[in-house]
Parts: structure tokens; sequence; C-alpha cells
């Protein structure tokens, strides 16, 4: 992988994480490859990222990483199942009192994550080649 061809963003702003959000739709990962770690304040999750700005027919190991974290709450989703496969549908964020809110992960079947952010320190990165897909993500109209 070239650097010309590896993603990596940053959002520090709603419309930022917007651009994040639409490079993440239809991810896909493991319930064991979200990780929070309190005193860092960092919350991480390794997905295979579906490449929409490519070729089409590639997907890409990547991380995302929010910092500033005060807490996390999942909701839906089975901690105890590593191995279950989760697919991001969306990231949003929800003002509190400025520049804190909430960042949330949205993932197919109603589950979600929600991080508590002191202020909006979202950084995503491609950390592999990217591979070929048979499957290319399809939305119900």
């Amino acid at each position: 992988m070239t650097q010309a061809t590896a993603l990596k963003l940053l959002a520090e702003d709603a419309e930022d994480l917007k651009v994040v959000a639409a490079a993440l739709q239809d991810a896909v990962g493991k319930i064991g490859d979200i990780s929070y770690e309190p005193a860092a304040r960092r919350l991480t999750l390794a997905l295979n990222r579906y490449r929409w700005e490519g070729e089409g027919g590639e997907r890409v190991r990547s991380a995302v990483q929010v910092g500033s974290v005060l807490g996390v709450q999942a909701r839906k989703l089975r901690r105890n199942a590593k191995d279950a496969v989760v697919e991001l549908l969306s990231i949003a964020f929800e003002p509190a009192e400025a520049p804190g809110g909430a960042v949330i992960f949205t993932f197919a079947g109603g589950g979600d994550l929600r991080a508590q952010v002191e202020c909006l320190d979202v950084i995503l990165a491609d950390v592999s080649a990217p591979w070929s897909t048979p499957r290319t993500p399809t939305h119900e109209a």
C-alpha cells in the first residue's frame, strides 16, 4: 500500500466527523476488536472498511480512535461474545456543553456504542493493504 492510497483522516468538529463516518460506512469488525482504555481516555475500533473511494470491490483494515473519552456505554452489543461480528452503519456527534458531547457508533441490528468526550478528537487510519472482496454493501431504498 502506498502513502497515496492509505486513508488518514482527523475529525475535530461535527462536519469533519461526517467525512470519517462516510469512509467507515459498512465497515465490519469483531466485538473483541473494540478497546476502551479508561486511563488513556481512548476508545479504539479496528474494522475492515469497504473502500468507497476506490475502484470498488476492496476492503482494508482500518483503525478509528476516539480521544478525550470520559466514559463509554454499549447497548445491544454482546461484550462477552468477542468473535461476534458487527457492521457499522453510522457515526454521529451529539453536542453537549461545548466542546464536549457524545460520539455515537450505530451498528446493524440496533446496537450502539456511545463515547462521552471532553472534545471531538477522532482519527481514522488504514493499517493494511487493501484486498479484494466479492461483496459490495447494499442498502434498501
